[in-house]
């Protein structure tokens, strides 16, 4: 079952206190207390998850409730992720904690860090696909969040752009670092900003909270099998048999495993060349044939066609819109 944490879900209904609605009577009927949310061990299931977000846009008549609930994130609704991040010593490590035991929060969304040449990218990936309003309001609120917290951690104003692949709100956007329409959610940023120090950086805590997250993610029935998978390819892009041979199990295992956690080999692997694809067609500077080559195309139609099929448009067509952000 895909569900969300508690806390997330709390810091919403507390959210929804500012135009007055009282927790008692959003929750009303539904099959989770206020008293309950602030238990850590507390999952909210997505469809309970959607309808407390449907009752609190009706309730408050703000259709912003996701870009206000990114803008109030705190990494402490996060756990003993969020006190991890905080300890990092860079945003990179920061972003890799998140990236590797994201799946202790949620079984519903994952995070993953991509880095070609000077861009890198926070890609927010549904693991699971959100349904009705939870989508715009949860992955706004993820998108504006993450940047906010960087903000704080590092003490300096990140650059960068923030994407999402629904279409633009009714509501007026006032931040024009957001486009909609996108091939994927995530935020596109400058890489060097991966080596920027945080200013509560703390060695001693982070094994602590590193130590803890390891046996949370330990304790998770597939040992969080899609996320090492991802973590292979993101090195080498092996086969699947090596892949199932890294793993200690035999491919038809491998296979087996990932069908029951929604997925298939060759649509991690594809989702991985789709994101690098994205952050070297943003890099202006390279020829959509040296991206093809990059991404071990032999064949520019070839490589055409596979992002057409993940994407809906073609290389070219990607690239017709406005970039994300200029080569230096």
């Amino acid at each position: 079952m895909y569900d969300l944490p508690g806390a997330y879900i709390r810091d919403f209904v507390e959210l929804t206190a500012r135009w007055n609605v009282e927790p008692a009577r959003l929750l009303r009927g539904l099959p989770v207390s206020f008293d309950s949310l602030a238990d850590p061990a507390t999952r909210v299931p997505l469809q309970v998850c959607e309808a407390i977000v449907v009752r609190g846009l009706q309730m408050t008549k703000e259709p912003a409730l996701g870009m206000h609930f990114g803008l109030q994130m705190r990494l402490s609704s996060h756990g003993f992720l969020g006190f991890a991040a905080m300890t990092a010593n860079t945003v990179r490590e920061a972003l890799e904690l998140a990236a590797r035991f994201a799946s202790t929060r949620t079984s519903a969304l994952g995070i993953v860090l991509h880095v070609e040449g000077h861009l890198a990218s926070v890609a927010i990936e549904e693991r699971t696909p959100l349904p009705g309003a939870l989508r715009e309001v949860l992955v706004l609120a993820l998108v504006i969040g993450l940047w906010q917290l960087g903000n704080q951690l590092t003490g300096k104003q990140l650059d960068g752009i923030g994407e999402c692949a629904f279409p633009r709100p009714a509501f007026p956007i006032p931040d024009s670092r957001l486009r909609f329409d996108r091939p994927a959610h995530r935020i596109v940023f400058p890489s060097t900003e991966l080596d920027l120090p945080l200013v509560t950086a703390d060695a001693a805590a982070k094994r602590l909270a590193s130590a803890q997250l390891e046996r949370e993610l330990a304790s998770l029935e597939e040992g969080d099998l899609v996320g090492r998978v991802r973590a292979m390819l993101r090195e080498d892009s092996p086969a699947l048999l090596d892949a199932a041979r890294s793993l200690k199990m035999s491919p038809r295992t491998l296979k087996r495993r990932l069908a029951d956690l929604g997925t298939t080999y060759s649509e991690l692997r594809d989702d991985q060349r789709r994101q690098r694809a994205l952050l070297l067609l943003d890099d202006r500077s390279l020829s959509i044939s040296e991206i093809a080559a990059r991404l071990g195309y032999t064949e520019l139609p070839n490589f055409t066609r596979a992002f057409k099929k993940w994407t809906g448009v073609t290389p070219a067509g990607y690239r017709a819109t406005p970039p994300t952000r200029s080569a230096p």
